[in-house]
């Protein structure tokens, strides 16, 4: 079957040991970034100097970890791994990335749900370390992403569904083989695109623009709240990016030229059912057609009407 076509081979468990590896690392260090030593420092100054009877007075408290270290984390982190893994499973890391490469029959249907599993798998390990060696005073929320209150969830799914978008592009574009002009690090360019993806909008969702990514931390926490956003959006904005530089920016060729042929022709003008046609003079049902019919019947009347006029003379002639 096309959909298992590269399934059950050693490369292909290769490939998902890979891309379960890349995850793993990739949420282990990305979330890593989330967790606010800041604040657990600052409150366990202020605890001591109270326990000290020195006046300690209000101390400034972070409220959140500094987004410019969480963006740089996660792009630079996504930057290596896909320099490390590439050659091997492509990189993927990422659900809404996979599902692009079905949509343009990139990867077989089988391989992709493999590579998904392979995907979610690795970040709930990696999410679940990260639990087990993080101090529960510093741990927080582990990085699980949620909806700003101030902004609804419709508003949400557009906002997920942009920076992914504008993920996948890049990713197409990066490694588009048709292109002659590529140069630098086709890495480096995947990896800025998930840091500018943060910079924007980590204020409205925590910018997710992987549900794996969501995935992971929301199992080990058990916080689902608006969790399917981070599955919808992410997943529409890859496969809408996808299909709009494969088949609207810059299309295959050959791919065009197939589809110019099919629909360049015209019914029912094919050369072997025209001879048929010619040659049995039937319709489509290989059946006479009536006007032949009736045809024949007055050519019959014809050819008998003067053989009557001779029968008539000659018994008039007896």
């Amino acid at each position: 079957m096309a959909a298992f076509k590269g399934v059950w081979n050693q490369g292909f468990w290769r490939s998902v040991a890979a891309e379960f590896t890349a995850t793993l690392v990739f949420v282990l260090i990305s979330l890593g970034s989330t967790v606010d030593w800041a604040a657990a420092t600052a409150a366990s100054a202020t605890a001591a100097e109270e326990k000290a009877g020195e006046p300690g007075g209000a101390r400034p408290r972070s409220g959140a970890p500094d987004p410019v270290l969480i963006s740089l984390c996660f792009g630079l982190s996504v930057a290596t791994l896909v320099q490390c893994f590439g050659h091997v499973s492509g990189a993927h890391l990422n659900p809404a990335v996979t599902a692009a490469m079905v949509v343009t029959r990139n990867m077989s249907l089988a391989k992709a749900v493999c590579y998904m599993l392979a995907q979610c798998l690795g970040s709930v390990v990696g999410a679940a370390v990260l639990y087990g060696v993080t101090p529960e005073s510093v741990r927080g929320s582990l990085g699980v992403t949620m909806v700003n209150s101030r902004i609804s969830v419709g508003h949400a799914l557009v906002v997920e569904l942009f920076i992914t978008f504008q993920l996948v592009f890049t990713v197409f574009a990066s490694i588009d083989p048709k292109r002659s002009d590529l140069g630098g690090s086709c890495a480096l360019a995947i990896g800025l695109s998930v840091c500018i993806g943060h910079l924007f909008a980590i204020p409205y969702t925590g910018a997710s623009m992987n549900p794996a990514r969501s995935f992971g931390p929301a199992v080990v926490t058990w916080s689902w709240e608006n969790h399917w956003v981070y599955w919808v959006a992410p997943v529409l904005g890859g496969i809408l990016a996808a299909a709009f530089y494969e088949y609207l920016f810059c299309p295959n060729s050959e791919m065009k030229r197939r589809y110019s042929r099919a629909l360049s022709k015209a019914p029912f003008t094919s050369t072997p059912y025209c001879q048929v046609q010619a040659r049995l003079g039937t319709d489509l049902l290989g059946k006479e057609p009536l006007f032949t019919i009736m045809d024949m019947e007055q050519g019959r009347r014809k050819q008998s009407a003067p053989e009557i006029e001779v029968l008539g003379e000659v018994l008039s002639s007896v």
